[in-house]
């Protein structure tokens, strides 16, 4: 069955002109949306304002900021600024980070990470939908609302692990999004968590799945690319723990081990564009609404350009099998001519296509 699909930016920008490619192949693959992570070098949201300026405006998202770094006003106000810069849908999910992130930024970490997530994302969702909000909770304190403005929609969620988070996601988000989520636990914990928060409360939030996959290339090995992507989740005790719970003989002693299983699973997808294709279709098939393609252990070991090529060609696969939806409101059309020069990108789809915007 056809379902959104998109991709995530494999790295923490450092240079704007490097994200452009990566959406002009938002537009020439079809794909739903571009994805970005929380940055700490040039942070996310200008790094997406900027290819907004270039003319290339699609359909964006984050996955995941971190509450930490700020104010649900202020996220509302960042998610809508970006949504009428541009004129297209934007997608943000946030997360509570590492505790010892958050100990680093506010002097210790979340007594209840759910919860503040929860609280956190229920502010900001309102404001950026123009509403008024009156709360006082365990986190904040907020009786304002954002100046009115007519925007493209926007979605604030948050990233889910395990049922807990689960749950809060489903009575306070637009979307609930997962990570490194082995499917027989999304379909068996999240999304019934998910629905059973959501009940009672607003319609269940659409499943957002980021999925890291590589395309089997000769000299290619997907133990070892499977650990140039996820060697820190590997390493940290939350996500191990959500990994055994699903299955896999993972300890975060031995993230080495842990990529073995990922690759063994089908959690790291690897192979020929029409297998990774034809288990993209599986998340669908059970319900997500939204896969997103990680290629960042591409791009970390074989560059951005590596990275674009699998992403070509995958896309090539899924709209071969007709697994793709067709894009409404993601800005899948011709760059705006009214930027200018800096909005001509390349019009041929393929990495040819955007090669020369990419570093070696």
């Amino acid at each position: 069955m056809p379902g959104r699909v998109s991709f995530m930016f494999p790295q923490q920008p450092t240079d704007p002109d490097a994200i452009v490619p990566f959406g002009r192949l938002v537009q020439e693959t079809g794909a739903a949306r571009l994805w970005l992570g929380q940055s700490l070098r040039i942070e996310s949201h200008p790094a997406i304002a900027y290819l907004a300026g270039t003319g290339c405006r699609i359909s964006v998202g984050m996955a995941v900021g971190l509450m930490v770094l700020r104010h649900p006003y202020d996220a509302a106000l960042q998610a809508r600024s970006l949504a009428a810069l541009m004129r297209e849908p934007v997608a943000i999910g946030y997360g509570a980070a590492y505790p010892s992130f958050v100990r680093g930024v506010r002097g210790e970490p979340y007594a209840r990470p759910a919860a503040a997530v929860g609280e956190f994302v229920d502010i900001a969702r309102r404001l950026a939908n123009n509403q008024a909000v009156s709360h006082d909770g365990e986190m904040f304190s907020v009786h304002t609302r954002l100046p009115p403005m007519s925007t493209a929609a926007v979605e604030i969620g948050a990233g889910v692990l395990r049922p807990g988070m689960a749950r809060t996601a489903g009575r306070t988000c637009d979307l609930a999004m997962t990570w490194l989520t082995p499917l027989n636990y999304l379909t068996d914990v999240i999304m019934p968590a998910v629905a059973e928060g959501a009940r009672g409360v607003q319609r269940p939030p659409r499943i957002v799945c980021v999925v890291h996959a590589g395309v089997r290339r000769p000299g290619r090995n997907p133990m070892l690319l499977a650990q140039y992507g996820s060697i820190s989740h590997l390493q940290a005790p939350h996500y191990t723990d959500m990994l055994r719970k699903a299955g896999l003989d993972v300890d975060a002693s031995d993230p080495v081990s842990g990529a073995r299983e990922l690759v063994q699973a089908g959690v790291y997808l690897y192979g020929s564009p029409e297998h990774i294709a034809r288990e993209i279709g599986r998340y669908h098939a059970v319900g997500v609404d939204e896969v997103v393609i990680n290629p960042s252990s591409v791009s970390n070991m074989y560059g951005l350009r590596a990275a674009a090529e699998d992403l070509t060609e995958v896309f090539a696969a899924l709209r071969e099998q007709g697994r793709l939806a067709t894009p409404e409101g993601t800005g899948g059309g011709a760059p705006d001519p009214a930027a200018g020069a800096a909005a001509v990108g390349t019009t041929a789809v393929g990495a040819a296509a955007v090669g020369a915007g990419l570093p070696r």
